[in-house]
């Protein structure tokens, strides 16, 4: 398979490092940085190209990887270079009638990975219409399988749905951790040993839930005794509304991402 990325910032390097170490793909990066270009031949091999090639054929893919403000504008470059090629969108927010229209052609597949792909953990959400073929969601899924897991949305509102579980959902653990590190620090840790027992902590704690087949409700008032230290904390979240904020939190990512869909896709 010949996958050419246009955009070459940190999630389209996180997948091709995916590809590249299967060693299955010719992969070719269209970027506009000359010291980016060098830097993601040297790590991975790929060809390097400062420009839309001449033309694509119909068994190419193409993932478009460049900030969404500048979609509109690659899109219509490629247009009459697309020859019929499988395009794969993971610029956030853009919708596939505004890529259709854009490109001229409706054989694309949207995809809403998260960071956690640079480590090989991420999750993609993927939404294809339904005149997309089996072969073209195959390599789709593909090439995401090679950076973590990958589900398939049943409706393109699904991209809304993930952005706000997944998408966005490794800052919400950030942000936790990050809170977590400053209590061990007022605890009096040093930042190096806070750093080190939160993410531990971290770690135990999604294994302990991946494997167990205990709601993560009750494993976690299997940690609590009444009247102890634990409850006392989950007292004070709970008085603080930290779940409910959370919540509303991930709902309001939610309807930014709808509203980035609005903005976005306008000719």
């Amino acid at each position: 398979m010949q996958i050419t990325f246009i955009g070459g910032g940190n999630m389209a390097a996180a997948i091709i490092g995916g590809l590249a170490s299967s060693g299955e793909h010719h992969i070719r990066v269209v970027e506009l940085h000359e010291e980016k270009r060098t830097q993601l031949q040297q790590q991975f091999g790929v060809q390097p190209l400062a420009e839309l090639p001449a033309q694509f054929a119909a068994n190419d893919v193409i993932v478009l990887a460049v900030k969404p403000q500048a979609l509109r504008e690659v899109c219509l470059a490629l247009a009459p270079k697309l020859g019929g090629a499988l395009v794969v969108s993971i610029a956030a927010g853009i919708r596939a009638d505004a890529l259709a229209r854009w490109l001229g052609s409706e054989r694309i597949v949207r995809v809403m990975p998260n960071t956690p792909a640079m480590v090989g953990k991420g999750v993609s959400g993927l939404y294809a219409a339904a005149n997309v073929g089996e072969a073209d969601r195959a390599a789709a899924t593909s090439i995401m399988q090679a950076v973590g897991t990958t589900t398939w949305l049943a409706q393109e509102s699904g991209i809304d749905d993930i952005t706000c579980v997944s998408g966005s959902g490794p800052a919400y653990v950030f942000y936790f951790i990050e809170s977590m590190i400053e209590a061990a620090e007022q605890s009096g840790f040093s930042p190096e040993e806070a750093r080190r027992l939160v993410l531990a902590t971290f770690d135990g704690a999604v294994e302990l839930a991946r494997q167990s087949p205990l709601p993560v409700a009750t494993l976690r008032q299997n940690v609590m005794s009444k009247g102890g230290t634990t409850e006392r904390a989950i007292f004070r979240f709970e008085a603080e509304g930290v779940k409910q904020a959370i919540i509303a939190g991930a709902m309001d990512c939610r309807a930014r991402s709808v509203e980035m869909g609005e903005e976005l896709s306008k000719d």
